[in-house]
């Protein structure tokens, strides 16, 4: 899907340097192990948070005998593509769910499958730990619902650029989650890093990413589990900090969380696509005018993603298929 966070076309996020990620690759499964022990004596809280997440993650998948996918979309009010959404979910009802967290104010409808699907939302503020709150709060949701086994995080300006067939089966049948994660050592990567998270984040584990993600259930459990390292994000990790230091919790708390906790459970990109390759703090913005069928054939044709440190270095990724957001 295209997403920007200004406008009503771009791209997202989505490579990194190094990971288990082929779809449907057994290797993901033969190269997980839990964590080896650290160098240093684990706290008593976050002994218990390990624990919790090990048995969470080593917990078999429980079968649904209709399995579907939780759309949870944050948007400051109403969608502005909600009838595009409508055409690609029309003919396969009963295989999604929808999840709106609306923080500004209350969404108008025009499709029917939108209507009463607002959750309790709060306010966010951008770069602040209330986008992750919002985040939670979906997934919270969303979870409530034993048939959701994989979640998608979208913004309002996000569009489809694959059939829902498509969608439905690269998720699906994937044993991954498509969180970005990668280590940027410049300003605005490492730079972030505050000495007040550890013991519990070392900056060797800090990373950065894409705030959209796609995420199986039992990753969606652990987030929810998590009070440990969210915290030291919450506290640590904020715009404007003492230091003099901007940390954005959106695009770090994840990625620093699964690489420190399950490695090789994550793809580290994102299939939702943003250009940024304008250097600015926003993604590409797409008028009317730019939007083509070739446009849309370029970005799905897309092999490598590539991601531009803020130390102005480049790391190539090459992906197995092409976007999919």
């Amino acid at each position: 899907m295209m997403h920007d966070e200004n406008g009503p076309w771009s791209m997202d996020h989505g490579a990194t340097c190094g990971a288990c990620y082929i779809i449907l690759s057994s290797s993901c499964n033969t190269l997980y192990s839990w964590l080896p022990p650290p160098a240093r004596e684990l706290k008593d809280d976050e002994i218990a948070s390990r624990v919790v997440i090990k048995n969470i993650l080593d917990i078999p998948s429980i079968e649904s005998s209709n399995p579907k996918i939780a759309f949870m979309f944050m948007s400051p009010g109403s969608l502005p593509f909600e009838m595009l959404w409508e055409k690609f979910f029309e003919g396969h009802e009963g295989r999604f769910s929808v999840h709106i967290h609306a923080s500004k104010e209350k969404p108008v409808h025009s499709s029917r499958y939108f209507i009463n699907r607002e959750i309790r939302s709060g306010k966010v503020d951008w770069g602040k730990i209330s986008m992750v709150d919002a985040e939670r709060r979906l997934l919270a949701n969303a979870l409530k619902d034993p048939d959701n086994r994989h979640f998608v995080l979208l913004s309002d300006s996000c569009v489809p650029l694959r059939d829902f067939d498509f969608v439905y089966n690269y998720l699906m049948y994937t044993n991954v989650s498509f969180i970005d994660s990668f280590e940027d050592p410049g300003p605005h990567g490492n730079g972030r890093y505050s000495d007040h998270m550890l013991p519990e984040v070392e900056k060797k584990f800090f990373r950065k990413g894409a705030q959209w993600f796609t995420m199986k259930r039992q990753h969606a459990v652990i987030v929810m589990a998590d009070n440990l390292y969210y915290t030291k994000f919450r506290d640590y990790c904020r715009p404007g900090m003492a230091d003099g230091r901007n940390c954005y919790a959106d695009e770090h708390y994840l990625p620093t969380f699964f690489h420190m906790l399950d490695p090789h459970g994550i793809a580290n990109w994102s299939v939702t696509h943003v250009d940024w390759s304008e250097g600015k703090w926003h993604p590409k913005s797409y008028s009317k005018r730019d939007v083509s069928h070739q446009l849309i054939k370029n970005i799905t044709s897309i092999t490598e993603s590539v991601h531009v440190t803020s130390d102005n270095k480049v790391c190539p990724f090459v992906l197995d298929l092409g976007y999919v957001y």
